[in-house]
């Protein structure tokens, strides 16, 4: 059984942004929080993902939700990768996989043998620091689907 269910409170986390600055699941208490874990940075999936997220961001400023995107990259990976794709919402890194695993989205083996990447995932938290939806993906090519997320986070507005 999952740690993280719908229902049930959030994980609560403090991790690093690519800006260097420390950020909390608390600092967005009273706002829905869309958290996407993802593999890793500059691969074609993720950045299909980002980039949708980053083109489509007013949707999610008008049912007053705040993207967070999470990956075991370095802060320092995840700020060039901001950077080069212009990213309008924070990057976390999760390099010592500790909300990875908490959030029970960590792959054991990825390609070329790589050990405690995120799977590709999609949590909503709602303004209580409840979860409203969660989505893991085992397949790191698919991508969560963004009109149930965005049908749960207009019925939270």
């Amino acid at each position: 059984m999952s740690a993280v269910q719908v229902g049930k409170p959030a994980p609560k986390f403090s991790l690093y942004d690519s800006e260097k600055k420390k950020v909390s699941l608390d600092d967005f208490k009273g706002k829905n929080v869309l958290i996407l874990f993802f593999p890793q940075a500059f691969t074609g999936t993720c950045t299909k993902e980002l980039c949708s997220m980053r083109d489509n961001i007013a949707l999610y400023d008008q049912v007053n939700a705040q993207v967070l995107g999470i990956s075991v990259d370095s802060l320092f990976t995840l700020a060039r990768y901001k950077d080069d794709q212009q990213l309008n919402f924070p990057l976390l890194s999760d390099f010592n996989k500790e909300v990875s695993k908490e959030y029970d989205c960590l792959y054991d083996t990825f390609v070329f043998d790589m050990h405690g990447v995120s799977k590709r995932s999609a949590f909503i938290v709602d303004a209580m620091g409840i979860i409203r939806y969660a989505e893991v993906l085992e397949a790191a090519t698919d991508l969560p689907n963004f009109s149930q997320i965005q049908k749960t986070l207009s019925e939270l507005k």
